[in-house]
């Protein structure tokens, strides 16, 4: 059964009421969820599942389903294994599904900077990583970078509180327009007929599944941790909140 993800239609929601669908050794996946898997580089989200009765089972991670026949909406919620949760979740349990939205909303703020990122280092990215405590880049490129210019790029970027929104193509117009894609890692999921677009104003447009904020303005204030060098071919650029 495929998963609504209501994450790709407002990365805001904190909770939603679900039933399960699938039970397996590591966890459980729901008929709808809120809960990001990970992906694109962006961790998997954390959370609880509520029961009728008021049990809370806490989810320790979320991946994307393996199972056959899957779409980029399916998603397995990871159980902690200490907990009870194989006793009390089958299929059609009723849950109450919430994420931790503090580390959510670091991811969040964390993602959307990336993309300001490349709208300042514009060059492909050979890797990436979202966390709740950094987010780096790594960008195809022999040049050097300037610490201090990269970081007045992004400050500038952020206080001019650009409007982030999502939109929708298909997958032939994804075909048609590959510089859509700056990630050389991460290809955008297609063969299901439309691919998501993360548009910030006029600053920068890519395919990304990730989950943004609304404006560049919530990102707050970010700086280069560093820039080195990770191969010839490559620099990292790691940012931090301050």
């Amino acid at each position: 059964m495929t998963t609504h993800a209501l994450f790709r239609e407002d990365a805001y929601l904190r909770e939603c009421d679900a039933v399960v669908t699938r039970v397996d050794d590591d966890g459980v996946e729901l008929d709808r969820t809120i809960f990001y898997p990970q992906g694109g580089g962006q961790a998997g989200d954390t959370g609880v599942l509520t029961t009728t009765d008021g049990l809370r089972l806490r989810v320790i991670d979320a991946r994307k389903s393996k199972r056959d026949g899957t779409t980029p909406d399916d998603a397995v919620h990871l159980m902690d294994p200490s907990g009870q949760w194989r006793s009390q979740l089958m299929v059609g349990t009723p849950v109450r599904a919430q994420i931790d939205w503090d580390r959510r909303y670091r991811h969040m703020r964390f993602h959307t900077a990336t993309h300001l990122l490349c709208a300042v280092v514009k060059e492909l990215v050979d890797g990436c990583s979202i966390t709740a405590e950094y987010a780096r880049l790594d960008f195809a490129m022999t040049d050097l970078l300037d610490k201090q210019q990269v970081q007045d790029g992004l400050d500038a970027l952020i206080a001019a509180s650009h409007r982030v929104e999502s939109e929708w193509i298909s997958d032939d117009e994804m075909q048609a327009n590959p510089q859509l894609v700056k990630s050389m890692s991460v290809s955008p999921p297609v063969g299901f007929g439309r691919v998501r677009l993360l548009r910030v104003s006029d600053i920068d447009l890519q395919a990304c599944g990730g989950t943004h904020v609304r404006n560049t303005a919530e990102i707050g204030a970010v700086r280069v941790a560093k820039i080195e060098k990770k191969s010839a071919r490559t620099r990292r650029v790691v940012l931090e909140f301050v």
